[in-house]
């Protein structure tokens, strides 16, 4: 387990509010992913620069590193019924346990007690409840028969679930890929490392092209990273573990970067929090494959991001804290009242910010 960084600060959630009216969260996603508008925040001057998420390549230089989250999302709501009762019941799928066993949300919690037997698809899915957490999740064993054409659990869960949309988004979204990165990889995720829904496989040539290293990790995102902030004192917030990898050839060519005098590039917090975990205090990134539960809020010393792409997030939510360690929280407040003031969209399926 990565130990959480604690840095000394006294900030209220309430520091971390601003106004949003309803018409600016987007509820589908723009066509082409890279005609979405993009934010160019300086966080030394705070200077703002408004452009297409296209011009990304006008700010990069070569030998600069663009860190992405290759995590795919999986179609993690499933509905069921409890068996003998046929009480309904949602399942939201958060974390891979192994051996066919997950962390998962449950709604109605009450009806889900140890023992508890859900069937999905009339049958073509079960689970069994094992035990509940202290967040109140549980921990399910599903099971299934396999067949030629269901002989694996994700084989399964593409046929029984669903893309699960942030609550906020209320819109049908018709293309089921256009909440999943161009570059997904490695199936876990129950929700989108969003930043990435920018880019196209074209700008990601361009990219490439002019001198800059891609660099894949990966960290599973669980709906933990979006968890209301309830606590007013933001120190006492606890995150929710997510798992995260670094493989040897991405620590090295970010490594090799920053030696050489490179940027570090991350695209999403997720890929920030993932750098931040496997770093050693001399900004040194290491291989490794583990659980993080690092929560940055303004106070934090970043090691091993010098830069981030990232969507405009929730009021209090612990992703806008994050942003504002790196770029200042007076800065990042003030860049987003300019963005409700000038109509940018916000949230999942919205625009993009980039903080230099």
């Amino acid at each position: 387990m990565i130990e959480n960084e604690r840095p000394v600060c006294a900030l209220s959630k309430k520091d971390f509010f601003y106004e949003l009216p309803t018409d600016r969260i987007a509820q589908t996603p723009v066509e082409p992913r890279d005609s979405s508008r993009l934010m160019v925040l300086d966080r030394s001057s705070g200077a703002v620069e408004h452009r297409i998420f296209r011009d990304l390549p006008e700010f990069l230089h070569p030998g600069d590193v663009l860190v992405i989250n290759d995590s795919k999302v999986i179609p993690a709501r499933i509905y069921g019924v409890k068996k003998d009762t046929g009480v309904r019941i949602e399942t939201v799928l958060l974390r891979d346990l192994g051996e066919n066993r997950w962390e998962v949300m449950v709604r109605p919690g009450k009806r889900c007690k140890p023992g508890t037997t859900i069937i999905f698809n009339e049958g073509l899915l079960r689970a069994e409840v094992l035990e509940s957490t202290p967040e109140g999740n549980r921990i399910l064993q599903f099971s299934y028969e396999k067949t030629p054409e269901f002989d694996n659990f994700f084989a399964v869960l593409d046929r029984v679930g669903q893309m699960p949309l942030p609550p906020y988004i209320k819109e049908k979204l018709e293309d089921q890929g256009r909440y999943q990165t161009v570059y997904a990889k490695v199936r876990g995720s129950a929700a989108a490392p969003t930043a990435g829904l920018h880019f196209t496989p074209e700008l990601l040539a361009r990219i490439e092209n002019m001198g800059v290293n891609i660099a894949r990790v990966m960290l599973h995102v669980g709906l933990g990273t979006f968890r209301p902030v309830k606590v007013d004192n933001v120190q006492e917030h606890v995150m929710h573990s997510e798992y995260f990898s670094v493989s040897p050839h991405s620590a090295e060519v970010i490594n090799r970067a920053r030696a050489s005098g490179g940027r570090i590039i991350c695209v999403g917090t997720t890929s920030c929090r993932t750098l931040e975990s496997a770093a050693d205090d001399r900004g040194i990134v290491h291989p490794m494959a583990e659980d993080t539960a690092i929560f940055i809020y303004p106070g934090y010393r970043f090691k091993a991001t010098d830069a981030l792409i990232t969507n405009f997030h929730l009021p209090e939510s612990t992703l806008l804290m994050l942003v504002s360690a790196l770029a200042g929280r007076e800065r990042i407040m003030d860049a987003y009242r300019i963005a409700v003031r000038e109509n940018y969209r916000f949230f999942s399926f919205g625009d993009a910010m980039l903080i230099l």
